[in-house]
């Protein structure tokens, strides 16, 4: 399904007239974190198991490195009253939705719930068409804090995707309880035109994210990393603060035990390609939703999560997307500005075999002075003579993630 942009633009601000909220109000003013169900339990979620999740993000170090979320995805769900009202299947949940809820905020933590604009979700559950107000009011009395909204089963034209997610996210707002809305309609009907404008606070720019590194070719159920680090090119315009593109959930550490996330030949990363996917995702202000079973963390897996100053790349308060400001083959380069005026610089190999030297030409982000180089992997200043070209050698499949910052005197 395509749409022209150009029609798009000259559309949408007409037919929905919709003011974006004052930024005192914003919320998600960065990325979200956290973890979300549905690559390694898909339905064999519980009751027992959120609370032995929200027990683990606490002890693992997880929350103080900046995770708050714990999200369920779909297969939750009962079914609805006499009256209509969602509830959770009884088996998996018998104490109720609420009572999970407050678990998970005795921790700290903030709790995330799994819905659908149609009539049913992805997986045949009750969805939230013609329940939107009910739904919203539930969801709010639960305490909910994060609301991911699918689009299965829905007419496939725009317009009557925007009106659709308009709608619901005016009942939640309508409940004043302050849910961050994730909308995910896999940016088939180009989401980071109109996301904001409906108050949504991210928004899928792919379809689901498999656990590989490259699948080969781009469609719902072919989507490696790189395929969908394809798709973020020329949508950094389109986030900030309170408006995120979303290419998907962290596949770092499932290491190929994930359902859905291991179709069709996606049967797992390397270390290295882990490493990449989290640098990558960090540039890219991408939300980190970790699906990983992060009871059960090998040292591999909790050193890339909890990468504080990745994390502060990603959680940065300027909240701008990197740029790809370099291509040339399988070399890359990304580039995110900070508000402390510094950059961070990935280098990415995207080559099978043969590591690279890539070089970046300071004057391209406006250094015309010595800079300091630190490597955020390597957690030290890297040694370079003042010159005009950083050159780092990237092995493959490697992105090395770099923070450049003026030394020069004013």
């Amino acid at each position: 399904m395509k749409y022209k942009i150009i029609q798009l633009l000259v559309c949408f601000t007409c037919v929905l007239g919709l003011s974006v909220k004052a930024q005192q109000d914003v919320l998600a003013p960065t990325p979200p974190m956290g973890w979300i169900s549905w690559n390694l339990f898909e339905g064999n979620i519980s009751e027992s198991i959120v609370m032995e999740l929200a027990d683990a993000m606490v002890e693992n170090g997880l929350k103080e490195a900046g995770y708050e979320y714990i999200i369920l995805d779909d297969l939750w769900h009962g079914g609805r009253d006499a009256d209509g009202k969602v509830y959770p299947d009884p088996k998996k949940f018998p104490n109720g939705m609420k009572v999970v809820a407050d678990y998970v905020h005795s921790k700290g933590l903030k709790f995330g719930i799994y819905t659908d604009i149609a009539e049913y979700t992805c997986a045949g559950m009750v969805g939230s068409l013609a329940y939107e107000e009910m739904d919203a009011q539930t969801y709010a009395e639960w305490g909910v804090d994060y609301i991911k909204c699918d689009y299965c089963h829905a007419p496939e034209d725009l317009w009557t995707g925007i009106e659709r997610y308009e709608k619901f996210i005016k009942a939640v707002r309508a409940t004043g309880r302050p849910m961050v809305f994730a909308i995910c309609e896999w940016g088939q009907r180009a989401p980071w035109l109109w996301g904001e404008k409906v108050d949504g606070q991210l928004w899928r720019t792919t379809w689901d994210l498999r656990d590989t590194w490259e699948h080969g070719q781009y469609n719902n159920g072919h989507n490696g990393i790189m395929e969908a680090l394809d798709r973020q090119v020329g949508l950094e315009k389109f986030a900030g603060p309170g408006r995120w593109n979303d290419p998907d959930m962290l596949v770092v550490g499932l290491n190929g035990t994930g359902a859905s996330s291991s179709a069709n030949g996606a049967n797992g990363c390397t270390v290295t390609e882990y490493e990449a996917q989290f640098g990558l995702w960090s540039l890219l202000s991408a939300p980190l939703l970790m699906t990983c079973d992060i009871r059960n963390m090998d040292a591999d897996t909790k050193r890339i999560l909890t990468n504080q100053e990745l994390i502060a790349v990603n959680q940065d308060e300027l909240g701008k997307q990197a740029s790809r400001i370099h291509k040339d083959g399988a070399e890359e380069i990304w580039a995110k500005p900070l508000a402390d005026g510094s950059w961070a610089v990935g280098f990415l190999n995207r080559d099978n075999d043969k590591k690279r030297k890539i070089a970046l030409d300071l004057a391209q982000l406006g250094f015309d002075g010595q800079v300091e180089v630190r490597d955020l992997w390597m957690h030290k200043n890297l040694d370079f003579k003042p010159s005009a070209q950083i050159k780092l050698t990237v092995e493959p499949h490697q992105c090395r993630v770099v923070k450049i910052t003026s030394t020069s005197s004013n």
